[in-house]
């Protein structure tokens, strides 16, 4: 007699890709990042560009002269250098924007996964309802707030706003709630530490993944910001770059001579994106992490 087992086989769990459907797929694939690249391809192209080469050549066509280098100088010196001037703002806006939200976002994550409070889900109902509220949406009520401070055309019209993350917060706040151990929290608690002391030594650490994702997010949010400037700023002394290049784009259309700014306008716009682009190279490992670690429970 043949043995007998009472373990049945298992059916094969794969499936034949269809040919024509990997096809379509990869067509479609190819031109999605066509449709993304090809904008970026345009601006690097006739950022190389002089004046002239600009409005006589085909768009896609590289000019008689590479004048990169040229456009790039004129950029910086153009009305008394005031692009550096546009760069500066921007960057300081950036850097204490982003790390002050990131911060904030760390630190009510934190309080709303391991602490427990009264009007802690009021609060979580708020936060969910404020990320499905646009901001462009908040920046009239938020000039009109500001106009009665007398804050108006100061940086702090810029830096306040820009504090608050409530998606930030809402990544931390899912993050911490699988990432930090309330073990661990309790073990230090246990052995002297405050609250704040146990957040900053043992909870921050262990939040910088998702910590990275946020700032990158809050860098990319400030470094684009247009409307709010556009409406708070009047003195183009505290411009950041986004009003500024549109200001010069405009002054060539009024003038009726675009074709002498536009290659500024093109190749300071170009500028504009390699800071954004060298810090996603810069902190892709950990902003891949950072959207992963807190998603899946350990």
């Amino acid at each position: 007699m043949r043995p007998t087992s009472s373990l049945r086989p298992y059916p094969r769990l794969y499936t034949v890709d269809n040919p024509r459907k990997s096809k379509t797929l990869t067509l479609m694939t190819g031109l999605f990042t066509l449709y993304c690249l090809l904008p970026l391809v345009w601006l690097v192209i006739n950022a190389t560009k002089s004046q002239e080469d600009f409005v006589s050549t085909f768009g896609l066509a590289p000019g008689r002269e590479f004048a990169l280098w040229d456009n790039v100088v004129q950029v910086f010196t153009y009305q008394d250098g005031i692009f550096s001037r546009w760069l500066l703002n921007t960057v300081l806006y950036v850097v204490v924007g982003a790390t002050v939200s990131t911060f904030l976002a760390a630190l009510g994550g934190y309080a709303l996964a391991k602490l427990h409070f009264t009007g802690k889900r009021v609060f979580l109902l708020v936060i969910l309802g404020s990320i499905s509220v646009p901001g462009i949406a908040l920046a009239i009520p938020q000039f009109l707030l500001f106009a009665e401070l007398g804050l108006t055309d100061t940086p702090w019209a810029i830096l306040i706003p820009s504090f608050i993350n409530p998606f930030g917060l809402y990544l931390m706040w899912v993050f911490t709630a699988e990432a930090v151990p309330t073990g661990l929290l309790e073990a230090a608690k246990i052995d002297g530490a405050g609250e704040f002391r146990t957040f900053l030594q043992i909870a921050l650490p262990l939040l910088a993944p998702a910590g990275v994702t946020v700032l990158l997010f809050s860098f990319v949010s400030i470094w684009n910001n247009y409307f709010l400037p556009l409406i708070m700023l009047k003195n183009p002394d505290w411009y950041p770059l986004t009003v500024g290049i549109n200001q010069w784009n405009k002054l060539g259309s009024s003038a009726g001579n675009g074709a002498l700014v536009q290659n500024l306008v093109i190749t300071s716009s170009l500028l504009t994106i390699i800071p954004l682009i060298i810090a996603f190279l810069c902190l892709q490992r950990y902003w891949q992490s950072g959207l992963t670690m807190g998603a899946v429970k350990g």
